[in-house]
């Protein structure tokens, strides 16, 4: 059995037989974030539950129809969207070094964010970028959009490219604690590769690598 999928023999049964609504029925998170919606299914969906909605977090499953006519139910966390910046000046890439408690180390990393309301991948780069190095855009570009962890994730990150900087007042969050780092074009990939890493970090640098910006 997968991690992203629980027999339906093993699991209970829901509080009530009406299906709960769909994300498309749901509000944008209490900030206003929006949701990243999934597809229409290609198998049958016989029930939507949302077990947890935080606010900016919201996890449930689907009860799925599989081709074989077996039903299990499908696991998901919902995030919103976050954009990853690739900013290059001088011959050098802009990172930043944090410590994530989550996995409990530090990380050299891309500086990334979340998507605010009514934001482009792009517009919300510039931002976070401002906001978290102290360098704003004159201009970018959008250089992927992918579903992140798929088995389990209901989440979409965009890749931006950021050229032309500028000095500005840093801003970050209140939970932000984080230090600028500037590393050579030549060695930026190279210093990405080594342990510990994200894989956001590393798929921003491949992609810009591939598109000749690097």
């Amino acid at each position: 059995m997968t991690g992203d999928e629980i027999d339906d023999a093993t699991a209970g049964t829901t509080d009530s037989d009406a299906p709960a609504a769909d994300l498309r029925d749901l509000p944008a998170f209490s900030d206003g974030r929006n949701h990243s919606l999934p597809g229409e299914p290609e198998w049958p969906v016989t029930e939507v539950v949302v077990e947890y909605d935080e606010g900016w977090f919201v996890g449930g499953y689907d009860r799925v129809e599989q081709p074989d006519g077996t039903e299990k139910r499908y696991y998901w966390a919902e995030l919103s969207p976050a954009t990853v910046i690739v900013a290059v000046a001088d011959d050098r890439v802009l990172f930043v070094e944090q410590y994530r408690p989550t996995v409990r180390n530090t990380q050299l990393e891309l500086p990334a964010g979340i998507v605010e309301s009514g934001e482009s991948y792009t517009e919300a780069g510039a931002r976070e970028l401002a906001e978290e190095t102290g360098f704003e855009p004159s201009s970018t570009s959008l250089l992927q959009e992918v579903w992140c962890s798929t088995g389990v994730l209901r989440h979409k990150r965009g890749y931006v490219f950021a050229e032309e900087l500028t000095p500005v007042d840093v801003d970050h969050d209140s939970n932000e604690f984080l230090a600028p780092r500037a590393v050579s074009v030549d060695e930026a990939l190279e210093i990405a590769r080594e342990p510990p890493t994200n894989d956001a970090t590393l798929e921003g640098l491949l992609l810009a690598e591939r598109e000749g910006l690097l």
